[in-house]
């Protein structure tokens, strides 16, 4: 006899997106996932500039030694 069920990752993971406000309430609208994908979008390529910028800094810096 089994007291305790010890839920895996993902089935906590599933449990707590199945129990999510959003999805209480009817789910997610189209509108807000492209939003929510623009905005991951910029801050990932704003990101990625960043680094390039950082890189480029390093080089120059480097050459001048």
């Amino acid at each position: 006899m089994r007291l305790l069920h010890r839920r895996s990752e993902p089935e906590r993971i599933l449990n707590t997106v199945e129990d999510s406000p959003a999805v209480l309430n009817g789910g997610v609208n189209r509108s807000k996932l492209v939003k929510a994908g623009l905005i991951a979008g910029g801050l990932a390529a704003l990101t990625a500039g960043s680094a390039a910028i950082s890189s480029i800094r390093r080089r120059m810096e480097g050459n001048d030694s």
